[in-house]
């Protein structure tokens, strides 16, 4: 027998077992409560916008060949698929259309993974309500730690952090609703580290595979958890160990913030600090559309009056909403488009607004924004607060020589600028109608906002699958 019994380690993966093991929703505030039913809502909302698109239809083709038929349900359709399909779908759903939310320190989708590990897991086990909505916090606070502790770690060695941190929030999700001990949660969480994965290549071409992270980080936490369940021996200390999550996965001499990982687990909720998507764009250029939005409101010029536009954007942005320029003044596909601040920018200014039908072929090849595109340029930011909000900053200089300015320190969404309660159900369902009748997305939101008094998950699934 190889797996040791009684071993001691001062690695976080002890604490944050213990934090799931004694995990208790009743202390959890019941404001952050209604925030992870909003987290969930527009999740749910977004995965539903998702299904009429390229990728989520390839996706399924690929896993309905891999995989078959199942058991589990897949987010605005009639399909069923086996339990690891069908988080790899509903995940792969959720981000595709980069409209999730964001922790904003860690950079990290909580949801996005947190959101298919609670629905399926917590349908696997027959959970409750209330257990699966536990579910949820768990994962979304220990992804939300994790990231953050890397101070941007993992970006500068070109990890998504999506798909790496969310693999370890997904495995102690699913393992609290697999009713793991400590043991076998300290098991899992070493286990998923040879799972968890994530790169940025897509960032050079608009590639697909940054959709697929955090349902595959869903995958192979579930994984995880079983495997722990069934006995299987992990690693004891996945995050600081030798080869643990952060020596291997940054660069040498980058320190992480080891604070972030467990001062205050369970008493102070990092969570709170998850921002909303009020465009469906790369979080880092959100603000940078609200300022140019706000000087062409304020001042009233044209889209002809522009001889230039300069964006003000921290160094730790550059390399994703700004390079490679080539595929930033000129977009390839909605994917170059979403993380191109040159884009986003030229796009709200055209169109006085930036939603999905701003990444539709007829606005990716509009003369008119991709001429503003070519205008707009980039200069360092020593004056944004990133990383503690998503600031943007933005120079318009119009034809007659007028340079006008306006700055969004902290972008909107984020939990010292938030988006209301209405802002974010009219969100869902604008999003959800795509897929759904009214009266089947209104039963949606009453189901998740009343989550932790449901007796199981049941009649959400129904609801959630049935396509007009």
């Amino acid at each position: 027998m190889n797996k040791a019994s009684g071993i001691q380690t001062t690695d976080a993966a002890a604490q944050y077992a213990a934090f799931v093991a004694g995990f208790d929703l009743a202390r959890v505030p019941t404001a952050l409560a209604r925030r992870a039913k909003m987290s969930i809502l527009d999740a749910f909302g977004i995965g539903l916008a998702s299904t009429h698109y390229d990728f989520a239809r390839n996706l399924t083709a690929a896993l309905r060949e891999i995989g078959g038929a199942g058991d589990y349900p897949v987010i605005g359709s009639r399909l069923r698929l086996p339990q690891r399909d069908a988080a790899h779908l509903n995940g792969t759903l959720i981000h595709g259309l980069d409209f999730d939310d964001t922790h904003t320190e860690s950079v990290v989708h909580t949801s996005a993974s947190a959101v298919p590990t609670m629905f399926i897991a917590g349908l696997a086990n027959d959970a409750s309500g209330a257990e699966a909505l536990a579910a949820f916090i768990i994962a979304a606070e220990c992804s939300s730690r994790i990231g953050a502790a890397a101070r941007g770690g993992f970006h500068e060695k070109g990890y998504h952090p999506t798909g790496v941190v969310g693999a370890f929030g997904s495995t102690l999700g699913a393992g609290y609703l697999y009713g793991l001990s400590e043991s076998q949660l300290l098991d899992a969480q070493g286990i998923v580290l040879s799972k968890a994965s994530g790169s940025l290549q897509f960032l050079d071409d608009g590639a697909w595979t940054k959709r697929n992270h955090p349902g595959w980080a869903s995958v192979c936490g579930q994984t995880a958890a079983v495997m722990a369940r069934h006995g299987y021996f992990g690693p004891r200390e996945p995050y600081l160990g030798r080869f643990g999550l952060y020596p291997l996965h940054m660069s040498d001499g980058r320190e992480i913030n080891p604070d972030k990982l467990t001062n205050g687990l369970g008493e102070s909720w990092e969570m709170s600090n998850i921002a909303f998507k009020p465009y469906p764009a790369c979080h880092l250029t959100h603000a940078f559309a609200d300022a140019a939005r706000a000087l062409k409101d304020t001042h009233g010029f044209a889209i002809a009056d522009i001889d230039r536009i300069v964006a003000h954007v921290h160094e730790g942005e550059i390399p994703v909403i700004c390079e490679p320029s080539v595929s930033k003044i000129r977009p390839q596909n909605s994917y170059d488009a979403q993380f191109s601040v040159n884009y986003v920018i030229a796009a709200a200014l055209v169109r006085d607004r930036f939603g999905l039908a701003e990444l539709e072929d007829d606005a990716l090849g509009d003369p008119a924004i991709l001429d503003l595109c070519a205008k707009t340029s980039y200069v360092e930011d020593p004056d944004s607060a990133y990383p503690d909000y998503y600031s943007g900053a933005v120079d318009i200089c119009l034809n007659d020589g007028t340079r006008l300015h306006h700055r969004e320190q902290m972008n909107r969404g984020s939990a010292e600028n938030p988006m209301s309660d209405d802002d974010i159900t009219t969100k869902f369902l604008d999003n959800a109608t795509r897929t759904l009748a009214r009266a089947d997305a209104e039963t949606v939101m009453r189901l998740v906002l009343e989550l932790e008094s449901q007796p199981n998950l049941e009649p959400l699934a129904n609801a959630l699958c049935a396509p007009v």
